[in-house]
């Protein structure tokens, strides 16, 4: 298994990995060739020295799961940064043995290399058994988070 940073020829399947559950059907647009938007996106994502979006590879260099890690400078914490996971999927072919929790490893020791003070991440209330696995990493449901989807 080898995380490393996504490059443009894995956004296919990152894309097709967001949209291959109940949530993601209803909001993303998987399709070849990909939508412009999805290219417009990574491209800015790929340029921001904040934004770390990574793949997991098995031994065969397929990309079987991607994260998505966001550092934010609040002056909060005495100016602390704070880390945010989005956006994490795991190949439904290849999950229930382990790559999850390994991401998130690699992303909570990255997060304490950019001397983060907190790592956080929302997940929907939907999502039972994500929300079962970031309790068994030691994540603590310790606000609530709210929304207000724009129309645009």
């Amino acid at each position: 298994m080898n995380i490393r940073k996504a490059s443009r020829k894995d956004l296919s399947a990152i894309v097709q990995m967001i949209s291959d559950d109940p949530l993601g059907k209803t909001r993303e647009n998987y399709q070849i060739p990909l939508p412009n938007e999805y290219i417009i996106a990574f491209e800015k994502i790929n340029a921001d020295k904040n934004q770390e979006l990574v793949v997991v590879e098995n031994q065969s260099a397929e990309v079987i799961g991607t994260l998505q890690l966001s550092f934010t400078q609040y002056l909060t914490y005495c100016g602390g940064i704070r880390a945010q996971i989005e956006a994490v999927r795991i190949h439904k072919a290849h999950r229930g043995k382990g790559i999850g929790e390994s991401l998130f490893k690699w992303a909570i020791t990255r997060a304490k290399g950019r001397k983060a003070h907190v790592i956080q991440l929302t997940t929907d209330k939907k999502r039972h058994q994500a929300l079962h696995f970031y309790e068994e990493l030691g994540f603590i449901a310790t606000h609530e988070g709210m929304k207000l989807h724009l129309v645009l």
